[in-house]
């Protein structure tokens, strides 16, 4: 529905979401990108609404936000400014020092709310807002030192390994950058400082095993042409990009869920689906549950102290 103010108001369950200068370009085209405006934006998180939000419920957020668009300032927002709508559901958390209202996105108005905002890219904490110290996911980054995803593939292929040997489930997901995550569920009993030691101990046994190819080396120059295995994101306040959320850059890619066995597809690339094919790889449901089904570590824990001897 548009407004004769230049003004386009869209509905969104009982609430109606006012989107300001939707034919506003955030994406210019050029090369093989195609531009993208505003109102596109809006329309994908419309559209992608039912498969997105049970990633977002309940979780503090970070949002990446181009007013001007890619070409203009990038703003990360952790305060939830004044004048958004009452409606909106806040988070006090604590911090060094004070407390920050981080934005909570619990439904589809929300999420065209922050779109209208020029909140491109979603990044949410790993823990929810009733229990922010506890974590129910824990996530490996697979970053390349370039632009060469066959590393992240071979990453992603041995770190799968590795983690079903310890008998613990996870899911895939392109970053819509260059590499790509991958999720376990937690039961959420333990707390980060668990969590990341964790991590970064499969991390470890990983890049022991191969340390021509991986390294947790958090210094670049530390890492040669090695990809990096990072698990930094598994700390309080610290967050990771959403699942289908649109990342800010040329032709709108989207961090996209994805199955095991896409991981074989040679086609496939961190930045494989965009804001046009996006909602067609999330109506396929490639987690299917995986990540209903949250672990405790005591087991796993057992079982990598064993293979580390």
């Amino acid at each position: 529905m548009s407004g004769g103010d230049g003004t386009r108001r869209v509905r969104a369950g009982r609430r109606t979401v006012t989107v300001h200068r939707p034919d506003k370009v955030l994406f210019p085209g050029g090369g093989d990108a195609k531009e993208y405006t505003k109102g596109d934006l809006v329309d994908y998180h419309r559209a992608v609404a039912p498969f997105m939000l049970p990633h977002l419920r309940g979780r503090p957020l970070m949002l990446e936000r181009h007013p001007d668009g890619l070409d203009g300032p990038t703003f990360m927002q952790k305060n939830t400014p004044d004048h958004y709508p009452e409606w909106i559901r806040r988070v006090e958390v604590a911090k060094e020092g004070g407390t920050v209202w981080h934005t909570v996105c619990d439904d589809t108005a929300t999420l065209l709310y922050l779109a209208d905002q020029a909140s491109i890219a979603l990044h949410r904490w790993l823990s929810r807002a009733d229990s922010v110290d506890h974590p129910d996911r824990m996530v490996f980054d697979l970053d390349p030192a370039g632009d060469d995803f066959e590393a992240v593939r071979e990453a992603a292929r041995l770190l799968g390994e590795l983690l079903e040997e310890l008998e613990l489930p996870s899911a895939l997901m392109t970053t819509g950058s260059r590499g790509l995550h991958a999720i376990v569920p937690l039961n959420g009993r333990h707390d980060f400082d668990e969590v990341r030691s964790f991590a970064r101990d499969v991390a470890d046994t990983l890049a022991d095993a191969h340390p021509d190819r991986l390294t947790t080396a958090a210094r670049k120059k530390d890492r040669g042409e090695r990809l990096y295995l990072d698990v930094q994101r598994n700390a309080y306040a610290q967050t990771a990009v959403a699942p289908f959320t649109v990342r800010p850059r040329p032709g709108a890619p989207v961090a996209t869920p994805i199955t095991w066995d896409q991981l074989n597809d040679p086609e496939l690339h961190a930045r494989g689906w965009t804001i046009a094919d996006a909602v067609e790889q999330a109506r396929t449901n490639p987690w299917s549950g995986l990540l209903n089904r949250g672990r405790a570590l005591g087991p796993a824990r057992r079982r990598l102290n064993a293979l580390r001897g």
